[in-house]
């Protein structure tokens, strides 16, 4: 199981994503938009920098939901590679059979 800590963290990390999103989208989009003078993009990135840094969605990190384990884990079923395992062989994942050929 991941520290609590670092499980804490992620979840303060999705709310500043949630909630800069659109400020966020609004920046980077004037940024790269043709029409936007030289004056208002370098204003745009200025503001852009001064956002948190966690506000940044690539710095979300894909947790296990039962453990918080970072590393082994499966988007479709937003598990990690054991738990998903332990719930495939008690049945708990529906359509999915442990491979036999």
């Amino acid at each position: 199981m991941a520290k609590k800590s670092m499980i804490a963290r992620e979840d303060k990390r999705k709310k500043l994503v949630k909630k800069f999103d659109v400020k966020r989208r609004a920046l980077k989009e004037a940024i790269r938009s043709p029409n936007t003078s030289f004056e208002a993009k370098e204003a745009a990135q200025l503001q852009l920098q001064k956002l948190p840094r966690d506000s940044g969605v690539t710095r979300v990190r894909n947790r296990c939901n039962l453990t918080g384990r970072p590393h082994g884990y499966y988007r479709k079923f937003g598990l990690s590679r054991n738990k998903l395992r332990e719930a495939t062989m008690r049945g708990d994942v529906p359509g999915v059979v442990k491979a036999s050929w």
